[in-house]
């Protein structure tokens, strides 16, 4: 178990040159924008303009400051705002975002189709958790305010834009404060048979 401060996070250029993202967390450690299996990631969004294509990913999006970004996915519209339910869609798809009103942050979520998948829920403290005994990690979000996360006997404070990692994270989570949360959960997918 632990905890990825903001201050940490490594600064990014976007893969289609178009702004930066801090990146939280990325498996393996190390990898690039073409050999992660999955990767977690917050981006500043100050302009309009299309989204990196990644073939063979499966992302989802979820705005954490802003009045909201309207996406345009292979020309199907969506509006996504700090309420919305986090958006899953393939990331080889033809993407272009216009913002709402003024720029955004959002969390971004991204796995390597043919070895994880992922997803993400909303939530909002005081709240109670169970991460699923399949998933092979859990991470946990702070996307406002300020929560103490309590599992398996420790107490961690999550300040504005933290996570919390968890490996093979087969545990039940109690969030208290005021906080806005986003829950990844990533599958590690089974091997094909030889």
């Amino acid at each position: 178990m632990r905890v990825l401060r903001c201050a940490d996070h490594a600064s990014m250029p976007w893969k289609n040159g178009g702004g930066t993202t801090a990146e939280i967390a990325i498996s393996p450690p190390g990898a690039s924008l073409d050999s992660f299996d999955w990767r977690i990631s917050m981006a500043h969004v100050a302009s309009e303009g299309p989204f990196s294509r990644f073939a063979g990913i499966d992302r989802t999006l979820a705005i954490i400051e802003g009045a909201g970004l309207r996406l345009s996915v292979d020309g199907r519209a969506v509006e996504l705002t700090i309420r919305s339910s986090p958006f899953a869609f393939p990331g080889e798809a033809e993407t272009r975002a216009t913002l709402l009103s003024g720029a955004i942050t959002d969390l971004n979520v991204m796995t390597r189709r043919d070895r994880y998948t992922h997803r993400v829920a909303r939530l909002a403290a005081p709240a109670d958790w169970v991460a699923s005994s399949e998933a092979a990690i859990l991470v946990v979000f702070c996307g406002s305010g300020a929560t103490q996360v309590r599992c398996q006997e420790q107490t961690l404070l999550l300040n504005a834009k933290d996570s919390l990692l968890i490996e093979a994270p087969a545990a039940s989570l109690r969030f208290d404060g005021d906080a806005m949360l986003l829950v990844v959960e990533v599958f590690a997918l089974s091997s094909p048979s030889p």
